[in-house]
């Protein structure tokens, strides 16, 4: 190949996760291959959607459909709030019912194992049970049950999967985290309580991260609840402008690429 191979890592942060559509559709736009994607969380489900080849356009009207009422069917609460079955069957119904394997390009979904803490990768298997799995917001969603482990979100882990991406043979890694923490946040649920915790914990292993990333892209979404799927259009838009703004970096790393000599 004469161009390096391109990987995307998506990280986690709820609804604030369309912006990856955004940064999705300028590298599209400006002829940035996309060779590889691994997500965490929201991060996932973007990448196996796009990974199953719906196209840009149709992402972007079915993100602005989304509303809360799909993504939650709540449920008495002892392992989670959220059953998390609609979600799963939306996630089947636009992923065409495929495993990982069949995708267009090759995605991997990151999980978080909550009985040994280990990270889960999958690569193969059915999407909508992996993607259910690296969504599960521990204490919101009930955790999914799989192959013996019960698995919660990717983020716990790996909020923004790098090491994966790097480790599927990228050349060239892009990373896009969407959780800045929002100081000042108002909490006023038990939601935004997790939430909130989780990006906290997160924020000093991703600023490690960014160094091992040849371009770390933030979309400025922390004023949007992770909740919020209120803003979706916003929230893409912001996506869409902060990744534009890096195209001139994302192209020089690109010509700068040289295959390695040998020996």
């Amino acid at each position: 190949m004469d161009r390096p191979k391109i990987g995307l890592a998506l990280g986690s942060g709820g609804a604030r996760g369309f912006a990856h559509l955004g940064a999705i559709k300028v590298l599209n736009e400006e002829g940035i291959p996309i060779d590889l994607i691994a997500g965490s969380s929201m991060g996932a489900m973007v990448g196996c959607f796009y990974g199953a080849g719906l196209d840009i356009e149709r992402l972007y009207k079915l993100a602005k459909a989304f509303k809360r009422k799909y993504y939650l069917d709540f449920t008495v609460p002892k392992m989670g709030f959220i059953a998390g079955k609609r979600v799963k069957e939306l996630i089947r119904i636009f992923t065409h019912g495929k495993n990982l394997e069949q995708l267009k390009l090759p995605v991997k979904v990151v999980a978080t194992d909550l009985m040994t803490g280990e990270k889960i990768i999958f690569d193969k298997g059915p999407i909508a049970d992996a993607v259910r799995a690296s969504i599960s917001i521990p204490g919101i969603f009930v955790p999914e049950r799989l192959n013996g482990r019960l698995l919660v979100d990717g983020g716990v882990v790996d909020r923004v999967p790098v090491s994966v991406v790097k480790e599927m043979g990228a050349d060239i890694v892009i990373a896009i985290d969407v959780s800045h923490v929002k100081t000042n946040a108002e909490i006023t649920s038990i939601y935004d309580v997790i939430m909130q915790s989780l990006d906290i914990l997160q924020m000093e292993l991703v600023s490690h991260r960014e160094i091992v990333s040849d371009l770390m892209i933030k979309p400025r979404v922390e004023m949007y609840s992770s909740r919020a799927f209120t803003n979706i259009e916003d929230i893409i838009r912001i996506g869409e402008e902060e990744t534009r703004k890096f195209i001139p970096q994302i192209k020089q790393v690109i010509n700068e690429w040289k295959e390695p000599s040998s020996g």
